[in-house]
């Protein structure tokens, strides 16, 4: 995983902290001056906080696990569906759903409703209702796929979230927190970083900062996927190997079985021999 790059960080603004007025005093390790009234951020702690916050989201998908993405934020929205949806992720850019970690189990419900829609649909059994029932159906139909299509495949509580603005997101940090789920998140100097558990000080207004840091993320969740995969492979490819090994041992068995019982009859059949030669004899005699 490639280390995050100072200049880029530089380039994006990611340094750009809000105005001192409006800070929070517990961003206060993070920040690195005053300039002009606003707080500039120390892109020396953001790095390190970058690289152990990508390299925790890599090894929850190398482990098979959920990362769900929470940005509702106008700047944030479309940056994440597009980066999120390349490596298979869930997320939300509409309005948060309350109780959708909570209150998980309601929330599948309405996914299985969506897809009970889309069988209706396609095995024909829109054609036995009222084109006013369908039109109603459709409706109810397109209002989940805009709040929950991007969850559809979240069949389980998620092992992390990472979250843009956590003061516009703080119902998803407040459910959470509440269910020990941890939480990567990019902290403004406006924000108390006390409920994250892994803080990415950085700017959460610009769409160059947000894009960087989203894109960081991504890949980190990608080499995991893409290790996760080799790694599957390789067991495969040795599964075949063990099998094949297995089944020489219990053919090697099998013949010392059949050897070990012929070797028996012949012995018991050379002493059956020698016992009625011996037998001959004495009669003869």
């Amino acid at each position: 995983m490639p280390r995050t790059n100072f200049e880029q960080l530089l380039e994006a603004g990611v340094h750009f902290g809000h105005l001192k007025r409006k800070w929070n005093p517990r961003m206060a390790p993070y920040i690195f001056m005053e300039k002009n009234g606003i707080h500039i951020i120390d892109l020396h702690k953001t790095i390190i906080k970058i690289d152990e916050a990508a390299s925790a989201l890599k090894q929850i998908a190398k482990s098979g696990r959920k990362v769900l993405f929470v940005a509702t934020k106008k700047q944030a929205k479309d940056i994440v569906a597009e980066n999120v949806a390349k490596i298979g992720m869930p997320y939300v850019t509409e309005r948060w759903p309350g109780g959708m970690l909570t209150n998980f189990p309601t929330i599948r419900k309405s996914v299985k409703k969506m897809a009970q829609i889309d069988k209706m649909s396609a095995d024909g059994t829109f054609n036995n209702v009222s084109k006013r029932e369908r039109l109603q159906i459709t409706r109810q139909r397109a209002k989940l796929e805009k709040n929950l299509g991007s969850i559809a495949d979240l069949s389980r509580l998620p092992a992390a979230i990472f979250v843009v603005d956590i003061q516009k997101e703080a119902n998803a940090v407040r459910e959470a927190n509440r269910l020990s789920i941890p939480v990567v998140a990019m902290v403004d100097t406006c924000c108390n970083p006390s409920s994250i558990d892994f803080v990415i000080p950085a700017n959460d207004d610009a769409t160059k900062s947000i894009a960087y840091i989203v894109e960081v993320m991504c890949n980190a969740i990608q080499e995991g996927l893409e290790e996760r995969k080799l790694e599957k492979d390789k067991e495969v490819k040795e599964t075949p190997r063990q099998e094949g090994s297995e089944e020489v041992r219990e053919k090697n068995t099998r013949l010392r079985s059949r050897k070990s019982k012929a070797e028996k009859q012949a012995t018991a059949a050379a002493a059956e021999t020698a016992a009625t030669t011996t037998a001959t004899t004495a009669a003869a005699e």
